[in-house]
């Protein structure tokens, strides 16, 4: 029989059961992914009961409350708290989203709770995004110019300008990357949703003058097409948009540029 050794700390373990708030009259229930890398156990799974009345609506609000109230060693980013700024980003109930605008209302029963998957985890639900942020930067995301530098700035038309819409909006939270099973197995060499969104973004500005040696860049069998347009990336985006779209745009770019 084949034996297989799960690596050290993979397995979840059940935590502990908190004590139910005093006086609530409407309580939440929410099951929280806690791992401390400095006391060497397992993960765990605690479950925590919220004060409804006396909490904000989204799941943020409820960490805060725990940690406030509850708990002040559980750990997690944000900051905004308006989904602007993507700290907050997480799995919750099975799906990649910012806990900032996922209101508790939308789900029924325990809430769960865990940091982006396929992620190193530095403490509890927060991940270590080195490789994330290293990957965005390696687009380059600034402008390519050979021109004269303008005394004022660079202009643009509108319909130009219009072209970016739907690509400078994302704020790199990671949930559509996280969300992507090519960038699972792949993410020491495949660049993910949310790095080729910002590529395609420098791609189609008017302004930028680099668009061979970036196209250049991007042509590798594992930075670009290890994209098999699942569509993972495009449900799990807090904002709407559509990495999968942009990532085909730059392969038609690719293909269109040697005939």
């Amino acid at each position: 029989m084949v034996q297989f050794t799960l690596p050290k700390n993979s397995k979840i373990g059940e935590g502990k059961t908190w004590p139910h708030p005093a006086k609530a009259k409407k309580e939440r229930e929410l099951r929280i992914y806690r791992w401390n890398p400095d006391d060497g156990q397992n993960p765990r799974v605690d479950t925590y009961h919220i004060n409804a009345g006396d909490c904000g609506p989204m799941v943020l609000d409820a960490l805060i409350w725990i940690k406030n109230n509850v708990d002040a060693t559980l750990t997690f980013r944000r900051s905004c708290r308006e989904g602007i700024c993507g700290s907050c980003s997480m799995n919750i109930d099975g799906t990649n989203t910012l806990a900032c605008t996922k209101a508790m209302s939308d789900m029924t029963g325990p809430i769960r709770i865990y940091p982006l998957p396929h992620m190193p985890v530095v403490k509890d639900l927060v991940p270590d995004l080195t490789n994330f942020y290293a990957q965005h930067a390696a687009i380059e995301p600034w402008l390519h110019t050979v021109s004269p530098t303008p005394q004022k700035e660079w202009k643009q038309s509108h319909d130009d300008r219009q072209q970016l819409d739907g690509l400078y909006e994302c704020i790199l939270c990671a949930c559509c990357s996280t969300a992507c099973p090519s960038y699972w197995w792949n993410s020491e060499r495949f660049l993910g949703p949310a790095a080729l969104l910002q590529a395609q973004r420098w791609l189609v500005d008017s302004r930028d003058e680099a668009t061979g040696e970036r196209l250049d860049k991007l042509e590798d069998p594992f930075r670009l097409y290890r994209c098999h347009t699942i569509m993972n990336c495009a449900k799990a985006c807090p904002k709407h948009l559509n990495p999968a779209k942009a990532i085909a745009e730059i392969k038609r770019a690719l293909v269109e540029r040697q005939v």
